[in-house]
């Protein structure tokens, strides 16, 4: 990770390098939450899922940490322009990476319950198509984090598009399997809350790559298309 601060007083290029490192960190942990909880699920590994339900403090701790950090180079640095940009930017980032980390609890959750419930012949394929989709744009939200690459934060926020589809036919298939045998109503039910969740964890995604643009180029896009936001923000229309 390249260091992006210049500052006269090394000790402020520090701090702003020491919270943007925490962010990276959290999200790391957040990620492997994510892949535990699917893991958990797919081979029924209750040791694993109680473990990301353990681990969930530590992401806690992380953002109250994090939080901390913000608001003491605030009071000390007063920072302008895009330092306190970045400031804004990280306290909504590790908002979001709170909330990724209470999804993937919920999933874990999930596993342990469906995990003594006879399995499904599909060993769960639905759930983890859509996890690894899921698990691979929060892994890309953060790499654009760490570049600050809005280019690829754009590109990564489009895929939410995706996972809202795939979603959507997971949820199809979930609702055939409780008409064909109501005997997995039970199951199921744990099913769908898991991709529900799962569905969630790309909206919080697709809102950091969001905080990344607002970062690099001053500019709130929340509720904004994102033709409209390479339009207007990155200056060039759709080919």
């Amino acid at each position: 990770m390249e260091p992006l601060y210049t500052h006269i007083s090394q000790q402020y290029n520090v701090e702003l390098e020491d919270i943007r490192s925490k962010v990276l960190q959290m999200g790391g942990l957040v990620e492997q939450q994510i892949e535990q909880a699917l893991n958990s699920l797919v081979h029924g590994d209750t040791s694993l899922g109680e473990a990301v339900i353990m681990d969930d403090t530590k992401v806690n701790k992380l953002e109250v940490m994090i939080d901390e950090e913000c608001s003491q180079v605030i009071a000390r640095r007063q920072p302008a322009a895009s330092d306190l940009r970045l400031i804004v930017a990280v306290i909504k980032t590790i908002t979001d990476l709170e909330r990724i980390g209470d999804e993937a609890e919920k999933i874990a959750r999930m596993a342990v319950r469906l995990a003594g419930e006879e399995r499904p012949k599909t060993n769960y394929a639905e759930i983890q198509g859509l996890g690894n989709q899921v698990r691979q744009m929060v892994h890309d939200a953060l790499d654009a984090f760490a570049r600050l690459d809005i280019q690829a934060a754009l590109n990564t926020a489009r895929e939410d598009y995706k996972i809202d589809q795939k979603y959507e036919g997971v949820m199809r298939q979930m609702i055939t399997f409780m008409m064909e045998d109501p005997r997995t109503i039970s199951r199921v039910l744990n099913m769908i809350w898991a991709a529900r969740a799962l569905e969630r964890i790309g909206d919080h995604a697709r809102n950091i790559c969001e905080y990344i643009i607002y970062l690099v180029k001053g500019k709130d896009v929340r509720h904004t298309s994102l033709e409209q936001i390479e339009k207007e923000i990155l200056g060039r229309e759709r080919r």
